[in-house]
């Protein structure tokens, strides 16, 4: 599918098959710089200047975060430390020795950062980290409230998928943080309906397509992302416009009794939970002829059975009230549930096979 001899192709990435078989993509050198540039400005819109740390946790390989990252910040005069994904005691004492400003990592393995600070009875809020840059799986306010509360940083959202570019096809811009500001330079948006494929007005919500302007080794015209969202005016950078937070795709949308259900409304109500964990797992399972679905959440260290109880009453109701799906919950102890060292999966589909 490239667009160019392989002769002048620099690099090969893949996607991380979010949507099923991995999508391989190739960049010219004029793609790389490119792309360099677009993270180096989203670094940069988010709070990063030049002689910062940037302490990049994204996996490497041929997944596009951690070389999409590392130089963007090598791009915008940052000092990079390329810790990639996993050992996260390790990654702990990374930070503590090295005393980076910026983070840049999957919002889920965040989380699982500030469990291993206090686990190792560190203050999180101590550390030398001042801006959180958090991409490559929607998250909720309530996960950057979160966030920011433990860390005491600025958590701004990135945007990118490999079939595009990678990281760095908008960004937050931290003076606001009300949505991400795309790049448009370089990438052409639309929303539209994602059943009838009409190209919606600003401001309604549908489904995120892309046109690529300048890049050459695999150019795409009106690529669907699947990333459920709306377009909004600029606001901190008024010459581009705004992409709201992505709140879905439309692929990880489950269909309960007639219900849309999608795992970030369920992620909404458990993180305002009180003695509950940011740390959750939907399980859908068939009962005779209906699918059931069960929250499964963690408690917090110290949560009594009474809190517990209250806890899953209040998540049921919750998700009653604000989705209109009746759900089973389940509060699991502290640190039972896979802890994610990249990007998380929520849904645990243990329905029988059809057929």
């Amino acid at each position: 599918m490239f667009a160019v001899p392989m002769s002048e192709v620099r690099r090969i990435h893949a996607s991380s098959g979010t949507t099923g078989r991995p999508t391989v993509v190739g960049y010219t050198e004029r793609d790389l710089s490119m792309w360099a540039d677009m993270v180096a400005r989203s670094i940069r819109a988010a709070g990063g200047r030049p002689g910062h740390k940037v302490h990049i946790s994204y996996g490497y390989g041929l997944f596009t975060g951690g070389l999409g990252a590392h130089y963007g910040a090598e791009r915008a005069g940052c000092t990079v430390i390329p810790a990639s994904g996993g050992m996260t005691a390790r990654q702990v004492q990374i930070i503590q020795d090295f005393q980076p400003e910026i983070i840049m990592v999957t919002p889920s393995y965040m989380l699982t950062l500030l469990d291993e600070f206090e686990r190792q009875g560190i203050d999180p809020r101590a550390s030398s980290l001042r801006v959180g840059i958090f991409g490559a799986e929607p998250w909720t306010e309530e996960m950057r409230r979160e966030i920011e509360q433990r860390l005491d940083l600025h958590a701004v959202d990135i945007y990118g998928l490999s079939e595009v570019i990678g990281p760095g096809v908008a960004s937050e811009c931290v003076e606001t943080k009300d949505g991400l500001h795309i790049w448009e330079d370089q990438f052409y948006p639309e929303v539209v309906d994602p059943l009838t494929h009409e190209v919606l007005p600003e401001g309604e919500h549908g489904e995120l397509v892309f046109t690529t302007l300048t890049k050459e080794a695999m150019p795409v015209i009106r690529y669907r992302t699947r990333d459920l969202t709306r377009l909004l005016p600029g606001t901190a950078r008024p010459a581009f416009r705004r992409m709201e937070k992505v709140s879905g795709r439309s692929d990880d949308m489950i269909i309960l009794r007639g219900v849309n259900v999608f795992p970030s409304q369920i992620e909404e109500v458990v993180l305002r939970t009180a003695q509950v964990a940011p740390h959750f797992q939907l399980r859908l399972t068939r009962q005779g002829r209906m699918d059931e679905l069960t929250v499964r959440a963690e408690a917090r260290p110290g949560a009594t059975p009474e809190q517990r109880a209250a806890a899953a009453a209040a998540i049921a109701a919750g998700v009653k009230e604000g989705v209109g799906v009746t759900v089973r919950v389940e509060i699991l102890d502290p640190q039972t549930l896979v802890r994610s060292i990249g990007k998380i999966t929520r849904l645990v589909d243990d329905r029988p096979a059809a057929g």
